[in-house]
């Protein structure tokens, strides 16, 4: 298993295998928060339910947070050993002409992504924590709606939603069809693979900053 994690092939399919699994998560976190554009009742329901359910609080919780800091940390580890296996500078390789912005940098968006993880962790993840295995306060299945519409209050913390989703939408824009290419999935239909990701990392970034702007507007 260490072998295969320090081979350059292992550590990209462990890559992709860990991006899969958080863009699965991602279009499920969508979903749920795109219930509280249309129905209060909906929204709360699902949240409760999300919350108080022993196998994704105690099981699938803690596999998440182990693959955004895995996802995170191997992407680190590989734009080190890329830097130190190139041995051409991007001016002399002429980097505009052979690959495309995104994937030139990807650390920098995947940096600005990391940033907005830890603030939605202050903002949703550590409160939740205190409310259920700190303070002990009395689960309310009708707070999650509440909860999340004051949040999203403050002008300030809207715009750097906003501009998170931007980052993730050009980093999915380019992980996207990379995680597929890694595991070998897309031979052949390399075109179609690229339009779903491109739906997939315009779509869902926009829809979650029109979650954001919607309930900033509906104050």
């Amino acid at each position: 298993m260490s072998g295969f994690f320090k081979s350059s092939i292992g550590r990209k399919v462990a890559m992709a295998l860990s991006a899969f699994f958080l863009m699965i998560f991602l279009l499920q976190h969508f979903v749920i928060n795109l219930l509280s554009v249309f129905s209060a009742d909906a929204f709360n329901e699902a949240s409760h339910f999300m919350g108080t359910n022993p196998l994704i609080q105690f099981v699938m919780q803690p596999i998440l947070i182990f693959g955004v800091v895995f996802h995170f940390v191997m992407g680190f580890v590989l734009e080190i050993k890329n830097k130190k296996a190139r041995q051409v500078s991007y001016v002399s390789n002429n980097g505009n002409a052979n690959s495309t912005w995104m994937s030139r940098n990807m650390i920098y968006s995947g940096a600005a992504i990391l940033a907005f993880i830890v603030l939605h962790f202050i903002d949703f993840w550590i409160p939740e924590i205190n409310h259920k295995y700190i303070a002990f306060l009395p689960e309310d299945p009708t707070r999650y709606f509440g909860e999340l519409h004051h949040k999203f209050e403050n002008p300030i913390r809207v715009g750097a939603y906003v501009i998170a989703f931007v980052f993730l939408a050009l980093h999915l824009l380019h992980g996207f069809t990379s995680a597929f290419q890694s595991v070998g999935a897309t031979a052949g239909r390399k075109k179609t693979m690229k339009d779903i990701g491109k739906a997939y990392a315009i779509l869902i970034p926009l829809g979650f900053i029109f979650i954001a702007l919607y309930h900033h507007l509906n104050h």
